[in-house]
């Protein structure tokens, strides 16, 4: 059976720092302050894993930042307010992150006149964690976390640059840090826009997407294509004919001429009473002489007096058309000059 070996101590100084207990209240205090122990790596992987799962990557990564950073301002302004030398704040820093595990830390270059300073991590427990969990490079919870530190102790928004990655160049991590307009609220904000432009560009795809469905779809029922009987086809147009579709039309219809062998090609202008222009003229003229090149007449029906009004007042000449009030007489003229007739 395993032996444990319990001390009975309720204040200890390691390094010069003071820890005590209070287990009758459920205390742990350093210097003197409220704290926490017992973040082993495994939980707070599960910790860093959680954030990724719920907020994504990208997220992840600003939440980590954000969260060191304004952590590290807390300890920045700490050690401030003890109105210490920058070049003891360098050295108990490092002793006091040591002492709660987070890995050797160097601080150099650390200077009041030009806000900058230059930090060196090997083994810290963001490097253990990354490890866990497969990651390429170093997660940013520590740069962001030593930012605010050197912000709240040297006065001056201070952000970090990626000099070394333990994990990509091994033996550790090095960050150094000057002023920059960089911040955190920044940073939310850019992930926020970034965020919604991606919903903005999805949303547009979407929409071109259901757009382009929607036109070809008008495109297949807005003037199809229908063989009535063998040799006899007709042509519905409804609506208001552009460039473009006019141009399918008549690319569709010379297209399926040959296919259903049409030797009449009925056109229904019924549907087009309320959308009579120029345009629409030409459009039959168009699609009635292109049909004749490939050997089928053209037959209109469903002329309103509008329709014929335009069209007496162009170049089109109707009398080179067979023209009838109805469709049903339309047809009944295409099968009468095969030698058919309906019973």
């Amino acid at each position: 059976m395993k032996e444990y070996n319990i001390i009975h101590k309720d204040h200890i100084n390691v390094g010069g720092l003071d820890f005590s207990w209070n287990l009758e209240r459920g205390l742990f205090q350093f210097e003197g302050d409220d704290a926490v122990l017992f973040w082993i790596t495994s939980a707070m992987k599960s910790f860093f894993d959680t954030i990724e799962e719920v907020s994504g990557k990208e997220a992840a990564k600003v939440v980590l930042e954000t969260t060191g950073y304004r952590q590290g301002i807390v300890v920045g302004e700490y050690f401030q307010g003890l109105k210490m030398p920058l070049e003891d704040v360098a050295k108990a820093i490092p002793a006091t992150y040591a002492s709660a595990g987070w890995g050797k830390i160097e601080i150099s270059h650390l200077n009041q006149e030009d806000y900058t300073a230059t930090v060196k991590l090997k083994d810290s427990w963001e490097y253990k964690i990354n490890l866990a969990q497969g990651k390429e490079k170093m997660t940013t919870f520590l740069a962001g976390h030593f930012s605010g530190i050197f912000s709240g102790l040297l006065g001056k928004n201070v952000w970090f640059s990626v000099e070394r990655d333990q994990i990509k160049q091994g033996d550790y991590c090095e960050y150094k840090f000057a002023p920059s307009d960089i911040t955190i609220e920044e940073n939310i904000h850019d992930l926020a826009r970034k965020s919604e432009s991606e919903k903005i560009l999805k949303l547009e795809s979407m929409v071109e997407e259901r757009t382009q469905d929607l036109t070809e779809l008008v495109k297949e029922i807005s003037s199809p294509i229908i063989p009535v009987l063998e040799g006899v086809v007709v042509v519905p147009l409804l609506g208001k004919y552009d460039e473009n579709r006019s141009e399918d039309l008549i690319t569709k219809t010379l297209n399926n001429l040959p296919k259903h062998k049409a030797d009449y090609l009925v056109i229904d202008l019924t549907g087009l009473h309320q959308y009579i222009s120029q345009f629409t003229v030409e459009l039959l003229s168009k699609l009635a002489s292109a049909a004749s090149l490939i050997g089928t007449e053209t037959i209109l029906v469903g002329i309103s007096p509008k329709l014929a009004q335009e069209i007496t007042g162009t170049d089109m000449q109707l009398s080179r058309f067979s023209c009838f009030s109805t469709l049903k007489h339309g047809i009944y003229y295409a099968i009468g000059q095969q030698g058919r007739q309906i019973y």
